[in-house]
């Protein structure tokens, strides 16, 4: 026997006594993955018994899918045990790591299976990595049925996915785990493992927070807590905070302190604060929330509470969310926190927040009502001999280019919706429509 040989023999031997495979030993997460679907926790709008996925094997038929839903809530287990279930064959690629020559590979495979009579689960982890042509990609062989794709997202599919790819599946939303279901793992991995956590009461609470919603992430934080105690060890909050070095965040991002930060901020920047806004910002993005989130979240405060008071608002707020999705964490986050200055600094109006709320009023009270037949078209003949467009002014030829002519419809009269402050451009607004309204009273002179 080689020496080389003679060593690998040594090292298996060495494993065989330890009572261990040559394999490196599997992680908590792993050994805990459920086989079954009832297994599966904190999903029960998806897998109860009157959810969404049930409802699917029920009958009989599987077709394409989006899970959309933060890291560690089932999504690739789910899948899986989808294709135990409708026989299918299970098939996983990353949109991190494939390429277009491995997709093809992979749809030649599932042809070649399907002539067997064997179909193919096609499941792709981090699907709205893929760009438009890649994702394209995968429209023939899910319309002829090569592959039944089940595509695995943390980011909206909505912004991220091709209409055709979303048009030809289903979204399905996997919630972040609620504290219930991560006890319960908690409780799953002390069977397996024949040990409780060292932990007390307090100090367990706090695990199950630190987990944030993520299944996996709280089994990681168990094996964690399990290597670093000592025989007869029971760490309190304090010292479990030392044990991982993870702070316990400081709210539950979909719980209460999610919605009281967020209220915080927006509130802080509508009054016109930028430094109780700068840090309910720095708080949120310390506790871990999605800084995309709050961008969008700084869209709607420039449209809902400064609007056309500063229309830069909006360019500002949207420049920042483009930033960091260029830049990504952590050097984009100033790109927000520059929005936030922007926001909470510029002239406040909810001028045209509350002008379309009162059209959408008025649109409902009156939907049902026809514009003056003068601001319709003609294009046919009878159209034309039932007076529509007859009277029409061009404004570009009047004087100011402004005819006056009335255009809400007869039956409802003359609405005003939107009432500019008189605050940064809006006040450069209502002089116009002041001035436009003293047109319109003169122009109407004029045609009487």
């Amino acid at each position: 026997m080689s020496p080389r040989a003679k060593a690998q023999d040594k090292g298996a031997s060495l494993f065989q006594a330890a009572g261990m495979d040559r394999g490196a030993p599997r992680p908590l997460a792993d050994r805990l993955r459920p086989a079954k679907l009832s297994e599966v926790v904190g999903q029960e709008g998806l897998i109860g018994p009157d959810g969404a996925l049930t409802r699917m094997l029920e009958s009989g038929t599987l077709g394409s899918l989006i899970f959309w839903g933060p890291p560690g809530t089932g999504k690739t287990t789910v899948a899986r045990l989808l294709a135990d279930e409708t026989s299918l064959h299970f098939q996983q690629i990353s949109a991190v790591f494939s390429g277009v020559a491995e997709l093809k590979k992979v749809f030649d495979e599932a042809r070649a299976r399907r002539e067997t009579g064997q179909g193919t689960l096609l499941f792709v982890d981090e699907i709205h990595r893929f760009n438009r042509a890649q994702q394209d990609s995968f429209l023939p062989v899910m319309e002829d049925g090569t592959v039944t794709l089940v595509g695995a997202t943390t980011e909206n599919p909505s912004f991220e996915l091709n209409a055709a790819l979303l048009s030809r599946a289903r979204v399905l939303v996997f919630k972040s785990l609620d504290e219930a279901a991560i006890a319960k793992i908690l409780e799953r991995a002390e069977a397996e493992e024949k040990k409780k956590l060292p932990l007390d009461a307090d100090a367990r609470a706090t695990l199950i927070r630190m987990a944030d919603g993520d299944g996996r992430a709280s089994l990681t934080l168990a094996e964690e807590v399990w290597r670093a105690a000592r025989a007869g060890e029971v760490f309190d909050p304090a010292q479990l905070v030392e044990i991982v070095q993870r702070r316990a965040p400081i709210y539950d991002k979909s719980q209460d302190g999610h919605y009281n930060l967020i209220s915080a901020l927006h509130k802080s920047v509508r009054g016109s604060d930028p430094d109780a806004a700068l840090y309910y910002l720095a708080r949120m993005l310390d506790a871990g929330e999605n800084p995309l989130y709050i961008a969008r979240r700084v869209v709607r405060m420039a449209v809902e509470d400064i609007g056309l008071a500063d229309p830069q608002a909006l360019v500002v707020a949207n420049a920042a969310k483009d930033a960091f999705d260029f830049l990504g964490s952590p050097e984009g986050e100033l790109a927000i926190a520059q929005a936030v200055l922007y926001v909470a600094t510029a002239p406040k109006s909810n001028a045209a927040y509350m002008a379309y709320s009162a059209a959408k009023k008025a649109a409902k009270e009156g939907g049902s009502l026809l514009p003056p037949k003068h601001i319709l078209n003609a294009p046919t003949k009878l159209m034309k001999e039932e007076d529509y467009g007859a009277g029409y002014d061009y404004d570009h030829n009047a004087p100011d280019a402004f005819s006056g002519q009335e255009y809400f419809p007869e039956a409802l009269g003359r609405q005003t919706f939107y009432e500019p402050a008189e605050r940064g451009f809006e006040r450069e607004i209502r002089k116009r429509l002041e001035y436009w309204a003293k047109l319109r009273e003169e122009r109407k002179r004029e045609r009487k």
